[in-house]
């Protein structure tokens, strides 16, 4: 491992970039030269990186054979144009977009679930970081499916409006702040009202009637658990809270546990806190313990009455942190430790 790493972040001027370049910080990652890196529109503005802020650069005119890994996310557009570049400058590229999720070629990685697939990366130099909603998910079900093996899972998630980025939070507070003070508000098009309501809707729809999003907790958790038997039914939902995606997992095992047992396992699981009772507030909630935390929160430990093999599970985490920036960074503290 070398002392210390040039590294590029695109997208710093994104709610994700922003949370790449604090955690890079916090966890004190062997950073040489940081490279803060948006659209021109962007350029010449300042972001945070510590106690000192970095000038935005342009990305268009960037030179990838100065860093050693970039961190991508700029949108799936941008990185099916510059990733491939960064790649062929021998840059080993993390990107956080949809874009190369599905190549078989490419590993898909949570460090707490897969860390041995980082070392694929030397095919193509791109290593994918999932969905918010699937890293959550399966950092919660691994130490199950590795006890006593999933057959299927039930999912209904309950996301945060910071996943479709900042210009919908800000919709959350333009809507809230106008409603709570008596005044009428316009949406556009045919979107639904998000404001005081839960929108059974993320992403475009699917021949098969699923959005995109759920088809992405299908097709991600297959490959992340290397398993195309396992059967996975999701519905996302985009409910009026800022940060924390929350979600409802219904999951049936291949052989019986108890809600013991799996109690015993989350204990023991790597990014899993536990939080876990029958008295009021003895659970996890998106705001109370997922917001601006690292650890996937796990509650409501219960077996299914209407399954014998059956087991529940309510699962949060802060969708950019977890879900994006810190997933991200994990990979990238294996990859600089192991493999550079």
């Amino acid at each position: 491992m070398s002392e210390s790493f040039d590294i590029a972040v695109v997208g710093a001027t994104g709610m994700v970039g922003e949370s790449m370049l604090e955690i890079l910080s916090e966890r004190r990652f062997p950073v040489g030269v940081v490279h803060a890196l948006a659209s021109e529109r962007s350029a010449g503005t300042d972001v945070n990186f510590g106690n000192r802020s970095l000038n935005v650069e342009n990305l268009a005119d960037f030179d990838f054979s100065q860093v050693q890994i970039g961190f991508f996310s700029a949108g799936a557009s941008v990185s099916d144009e510059f990733v491939p570049r960064a790649a062929e400058c021998g840059c080993v590229v993390i990107d956080n977009t949809s874009r190369f999720r599905y190549e078989d070629n490419i590993p898909l990685v949570v460090p707490e679930v897969n860390p041995q697939r980082i070392a694929d990366y030397k095919t193509t130099g791109i290593i994918a970081n999932p969905n918010c909603s699937t890293i959550q998910m399966v950092v919660a079900l691994k130490p199950i499916y590795d006890a006593v093996g999933i057959s299927r899972i039930n999912v209904s998630t309950y996301q945060a409006v910071s996943g479709a980025g900042r210009s919908a939070v800000e919709e959350l507070v333009r809507q809230t702040t106008a409603l709570l003070n008596g005044q009428p508000i316009e949406v556009e098009g045919n979107a639904k009202q998000i404001a005081f309501n839960a929108v059974p809707h993320i992403d475009q729809f699917e021949d098969n009637r699923y959005t995109r999003e759920e088809m992405k907790i299908v097709w991600e958790t297959r490959k992340i658990l290397d398993d195309e038997k396992i059967a996975i039914n999701p519905t996302a939902v985009r409910i009026p809270a800022f940060f924390g995606h929350s979600e409802a997992l219904h999951i049936e095992t291949e052989r019986k546990i108890s809600a013991e047992e799996v109690c015993e396992l989350m204990r023991d699981a790597p990014g899993i806190e536990l939080v876990d009772g029958t008295e009021a507030g003895a659970y996890p909630t998106a705001v109370t313990e997922s917001a601006g935390n690292d650890l996937v929160y796990v509650g409501r430990v219960r077996e299914d009455i209407s399954h014998p093999l059956g087991i529940n599970l309510w699962v949060v985490s802060d969708n950019i942190r977890k879900g994006a920036a810190l997933n991200s960074v994990q990979i990238a503290e294996i990859l600089a430790k192991n493999y550079l």
